[in-house]
């Protein structure tokens, strides 16, 4: 199961991004700051922590680019227990999840996107993450808690694919009539209209039903 086509490129921008810019950027804002407060009352604490961190982070991207995959699963586990409170935690456990989905270890992959749901403050990634562990719950037959999932308040920006996600799971339940309610739900959405996907699964249904 592929559950990194739609939101993949969302989520490597912004991990290049910090992976490239993070440390200039923390820098960038703390140097800003030492003009109203002054420069040593960080230079020793929050500057140190926050570039300590950037640094950290670093090291597990390029763990990430060798060959060693244990290596760099130690290191991005040890990098979100040292960092918890850190957004670059939630890109680490991102990664992490999809490492684990290449082996089909569905089991971790919805550990680490449990992590980077609880650890995100950022209102896109944690959607995506709730999206991505509701369809390996899902792919666990783990059908209640998928919907459990799915329950949970995200931006309207996501309203239409939660609720496909959300017939998918009544299809895999067998509960036709929600599935077919859900599907519409989400082509109700404005935008959603044209969606092919969404009209095949409800144009599948009818012809269930006719069968």
């Amino acid at each position: 199961m592929d559950i990194y086509q739609t939101e993949e490129q969302q989520v490597d921008a912004i991990k290049a991004y910090w992976s490239k810019n993070g440390s200039a950027i923390i820098a960038g804002l703390v140097i800003g700051f030492s003009g109203f407060i002054g420069f040593n009352l960080y230079k020793d604490n929050q500057l140190a922590q926050e570039l300590a961190v950037s640094d950290a982070y670093q090291s597990v991207v390029e763990a990430a680019a060798g060959e060693d995959e244990q290596a760099y699963t130690k290191a991005g586990e040890k990098f979100i227990a040292d960092n918890a409170t850190s957004s670059y935690s939630t890109l680490t456990a991102l990664a992490l999840a999809k490492e684990a989905a290449g082996h089909k270890d569905w089991a971790q992959v919805e550990k680490y996107l449990s992590t980077a749901i609880a650890s995100s403050s950022d209102a896109g990634i944690k959607g995506i993450a709730t999206l991505r562990l509701a369809r390996v719950q899902t792919q666990l037959e783990q059908y209640e808690k998928a919907l459990a999932t799915l329950a949970k308040p995200l931006p309207a920006s996501y309203t239409a694919s939660v609720e496909e996600a959300k017939g998918d799971v009544y299809i895999k339940q067998g509960k036709n009539d929600l599935a077919r309610d859900a599907y519409q739900a989400a082509l109700n959405v404005e935008g959603q209209a044209s969606n092919q996907g969404l009209t095949m699964k409800l144009n599948d249904l009818a012809e269930t039903v006719e069968l």
